[in-house]
């Protein structure tokens, strides 16, 4: 009996195993010679342009058949073209991937009208880092805290409604009483630190990593050109220890949903993700591709030349996230648009 049921065990196991390498056959015989598309919705002077070029040198290498990536940049609505586009019209046969805008979930909660996606149904395949946002203005502004952006009106560049640039600013107006002005319709972050430094614009919210990357120097010195007024994320970025966070600054529950909310950037950061429809069977194997990938040696040497961190994190525990946040009640999500946009 014993014997039968090892012999029985032993042919399942061989079963499953010849399934399982058939299917990688499969998938080796779909990607060989191909291309794959990397979708991003910004420029490519900043981070987003930056980390999709860095995983197109690398990614080919641990997806069965090694194919060829390109880039192709769709610029819009603070990353919202191209995320609406990939949801409803990126062709889903597995050659495309989307950069998500890092407020693709805040954008589903304050602009319902104008995100045609629903981001639960991506298929995040991982992060490759994660960012804080940082409200900075030049120093020249007159402006080196939030008290004197509450007395004070300080002009700010933005990409669009969909970006940061918008929503974390904004929400600095309407939950912490500051008097930033938005222009908006910059085209990516690198032209709108540009507008900054040339006196378009007093000030940006970005990333973090976005400002680290390209100018850092802005932000050194006791006279330096920029000052950090107040960041969004979940826990103060080491190096910005001084500055607080938006959620340390609001009072009552409904303002903390809506700063934990703007907060989920930090979350999805720069990261890959299918559009819905893509086979389920490739959605596993390009998750794990993609975490080899990320903690390749040559990899991350590669991320540290081009002065981009690293902060890796699994698809799976981007998707839970964003199934939980995206279940905040209607109400919570009402006061939280309101909070943002007045209304």
């Amino acid at each position: 009996m014993i014997r039968t049921m090892l012999a029985a065990a032993t042919a399942f196991a061989s079963l499953a195993f010849l399934a399982q390498s058939a299917a990688a056959m499969d998938i080796e015989e779909k990607y060989k010679g191909r291309t794959i598309t990397i979708v991003v919705g910004y420029g490519a002077g900043g981070t987003y342009g930056k980390t999709s070029l860095l995983l197109s040198r690398h990614l080919g290498k641990f997806i069965p058949g090694n194919p060829t990536l390109v880039v192709q940049h769709m610029p819009g609505a603070g990353g919202l073209k191209a995320a609406n586009y990939a949801y409803n019209a990126m062709p889903k046969e597995g050659f495309h991937f989307l950069m998500p805008p890092d407020m693709s979930i805040v954008s589903q909660v304050l602009r319902p009208t104008k995100v045609k996606y629903d981001a639960r149904n991506f298929a995040f395949l991982g992060r490759v880092f994660g960012s804080n946002n940082l409200v900075a203005v030049r120093r020249d502004s007159g402006v080196t805290g939030l008290d004197g952006a509450r007395m004070k009106q300080v002009i700010m560049g933005s990409t669009g409604k969909g970006s940061p640039t918008f929503i974390v600013t904004s929400l600095v107006n309407g939950l912490l009483g500051a008097k930033f002005k938005i222009v908006s319709g910059y085209k990516g972050s690198a032209r709108t630190r540009q507008a900054m430094e040339q006196g378009e614009v007093q000030g940006v919210s970005l990333a973090w990593a976005a400002w680290k990357n390209a100018h850092l120097h802005w932000f050194q010195g006791a006279d330096s050109f920029a000052v950090g007024i107040v960041q969004s994320g979940f826990r103060r970025d080491p190096d910005l220890a001084d500055i607080p966070l938006i959620s340390e600054l609001v009072e009552g529950d409904d303002a903390k949903a809506a700063a934990e909310l703007i907060a989920t950037s930090s979350l999805i950061g720069r990261s890959l993700a299918l559009p819905p429809g893509v086979p389920k069977e490739l959605v596993e194997p390009l998750r794990q591709a993609f975490w080899k990938t990320v903690n390749d040696p040559e990899f991350m040497a590669d991320a540290k030349k081009t002065k981009l961190p690293l902060s890796q994190l699994k698809g799976g525990d981007i998707q839970i996230t964003a199934d939980r946040v995206l279940g905040m009640s209607p109400d919570t999500a009402a006061k939280a648009r309101k909070a943002i946009f007045g209304s």
